[in-house]
Parts: structure tokens; C-alpha cells; sequence
């Protein structure tokens, strides 16, 4: 913990009124934000994939794009759609 707080810290005077923000993006460029994209973008084909399947296609890449994989759940527990009526002639 130590390590992280120093490699958060590090080149931030923590007098200055804005040592919060430089502390926050220290540990944002700490991240590895290219692996996350690409988890992210596969939770939501996935979950576009479910909500294909359950008639129900922009819930199911909502879903996933919010929640990732605990999206799927709801998508896989809420009732599959039925087909819409038919327009009046």
C-alpha cells in the first residue's frame, strides 16, 4: 500500500489546493486502460449477442455496457420479448 501511495504522490505538493486532482490523475495513468476497452467491448458483444437471442437486442448491449457480465443476468432473467401485433389495415 505504501508503494501506491507513493507512486500516487510522486511530484505533488500536497500544499497546494490542487494536490487532489494531480493525485487522481497519477492514479488514473496507473490503469490499464487498454485492457479494459477491450473486456468492455467484449461484455457488450456478448451481451448484444443475449439480446438477440431474447428479441430484445438494445436492452441487452444497454445492459452489458453498464453493468458488464451482471448485465447478461438481467438480460437472460427479464421475459422474452413477443413478436409486436400486427398494424391496423
Amino acid at each position: 500500500m505504501d508503494e501506491l501511495i507513493a507512486k500516487a504522490t510522486q511530484g505533488v505538493d500536497m500544499d497546494a489546493p490542487d494536490a487532489f486532482i494531480h493525485i487522481f490523475i497519477n492514479l488514473m495513468a496507473m490503469l490499464p486502460w487498454v485492457a479494459l476497452f477491450w473486456w468492455n467491448l467484449a461484455f457488450v458483444i456478448v451481451g448484444a449477442l443475449l439480446g438477440w437471442w431474447r428479441g430484445k437486442l438494445l436492452a441487452g448491449v444497454v445492459w452489458a455496457l453498464v453493468l458488464g457480465p451482471i448485465g447478461w443476468i438481467v438480460v437472460l432473467f427479464t421475459p422474452k420479448s413477443a413478436k409486436p401485433p400486427p398494424l391496423p389495415r
